[in-house]
């Protein structure tokens, strides 16, 4: 039965890329970066404002406050089993206009390939056991400027490179477009975001040895052959409020909506050809030294054992932390609506923003 693990994992894989052709496809983008974002439940289109608005909104980009700014985040899902990582930098070229660069993993490492567990002459052996990871990888280069002689108003675009690999058997190359809006004034903002607007594809090939081709045909499956997988557009826009408070107190409110246009999806707004997500966080702070964060989103219908439906929200909590106007450390504590140990995760982001490097 061990010999066999390899061939689940690439027969599940098959058909997930099979099922993904017009819906989740490359779901791994959708997860959010950094802890602040995180815990405001990704209600970030309208408010990002530093180097995390590569991802979330490029428009963002030309409120960065500081020349450089680095950013990291570590997190893990399914009890540790699969990790998601996070690396960007960017540059404020001038008062108009700053670049990107961003970097994404989730990956699954340390799977065992058992192909091979059994010799010739019908013996196991362990030696022989070998390991592999199913990885995403995706590499983003985004520039955000004002515009014109609007004041408040910005536009900004990502490119992307996508990569995702099963060990040496399997992997894939994508590429995509997003591009966004933002309008800020008298503490109202407004954002925009349209992702994958000229359709990310993921071109898969295989690379599978005679030995797994064969387990396919004698368990009466198809060998995989090189498939496109497409990413269709999704549309967010989101708004938010800042207000100023006595003392350096201030409060931000903010909701944003996904709208998806690849069938009916599990949200709460849904027809047969458009679905809506609503996504709502919120941010109490002192000056730029200690913000408190809360998010709630993801609502989805759940079956229960006697068939009947209930729903259930993603509740979110973080803390962010400001040290000198240099550092930055953000908490969220995020899916707590699944109630499961195996769901929820503390996940932590640090970011770094100077003016100039001392000689």
């Amino acid at each position: 039965m061990k010999k066999y693990t390899l061939f689940v994992v690439i027969l599940f894989t098959c058909w997930l890329v099979n099922a993904q052709t017009a819906k989740y496809s490359n779901e791994f983008l959708s997860l959010g970066v950094g802890a602040k974002g995180l815990s405001m439940a990704n209600a970030m289109v309208s408010l990002t404002d530093d180097v995390h608005a590569a991802y979330w909104n490029p428009a963002g980009l030309t409120r960065i406050d500081k020349k450089y700014q680095v950013a990291l985040m570590h997190s893990e899902y399914f009890a540790g089993i699969a990790k998601y990582d996070y690396a960007g930098v960017a540059y404020k070229i001038d008062e108009k206009s700053a670049i990107a660069l961003t970097y994404l993993r989730f990956g699954v490492d340390n799977i065992m390939n058992t192909t091979e567990l059994i010799d010739n002459q019908g013996n196991i052996d362990y030696d022989r056991i070998s390991y592999f990871s199913a990885a995403d990888n995706a590499f983003m280069v985004s520039y955000g400027r004002k515009i014109g002689k609007i004041e408040g108003l910005s536009f900004g675009a990502s490119a992307k490179v996508i990569r995702r690999t099963i060990g040496d058997f399997a992997g894939a190359w994508g590429f995509g477009l997003d591009a966004g809006l933002q309008y800020q004034k008298k503490g109202w903002q407004v954002g925009l975001v349209a992702k994958d607007i000229t359709s990310t594809f993921n071109a898969w090939s295989y690379s599978l040895t005679d030995e797994v081709k064969a387990i396919f045909e004698a368990t009466g499956n198809e060998i995989p052959e090189n498939s496109l997988e497409l990413t269709l557009p999704k549309v967010v826009l989101g708004a938010g409020k800042r207000f100023e408070f006595n003392k350096g107190w201030n409060a931000t409110v903010a909701a944003d909506f996904d709208f998806t246009f690849d069938g009916k999806r599990n949200t709460l707004l849904k027809t047969n050809t458009l679905s809506i997500d609503p996504h709502l966080g919120m941010e109490v702070g002192y000056k730029k030294i200690v913000a408190l964060r809360a998010g709630v989103g993801n609502y989805q219908l759940v079956p229960d054992f006697d068939g009947t439906q209930y729903g259930t929200v993603q509740i979110n909590l973080g803390l962010g932390i400001g040290i000198k106007d240099l550092v930055y450390i953000d908490y969220a504590f995020t899916d707590l609506g699944n109630l499961s140990i195996a769901q929820y995760s503390h996940l932590f982001s640090i970011k770094v923003a100077i003016d100039q490097f001392h000689k």
